[in-house]
């Protein structure tokens, strides 16, 4: 018997309410391993490639100034 067929068999007897549960775990499941997912790997090379596309670029001005500032995050 497959794992598919275990969760199945189980799925089977619980009542209604319960199923439902399950099926939102496993969509929970999903969207964390499935293909939109991102991953650690994924997350620290773009972290990676980030610093290394603006390395040297604390030294440059700046073109904005505060007063260009429309909205402050305070």
């Amino acid at each position: 018997m497959t794992t598919a067929q275990a969760i199945a068999q189980h799925v089977e007897t619980l009542p209604e309410a319960a199923q439902r549960e399950v099926l939102d775990f496993v969509k929970f499941i999903e969207s964390r391993t499935g293909p939109g997912a991102v991953r650690e790997t994924d997350a620290g090379w773009s972290t990676f490639s980030l610093i290394s596309a603006m390395r040297g670029m604390e030294d440059e001005p700046s073109p904005y100034t505060v007063a260009d500032v429309k909205e402050s995050l305070r």
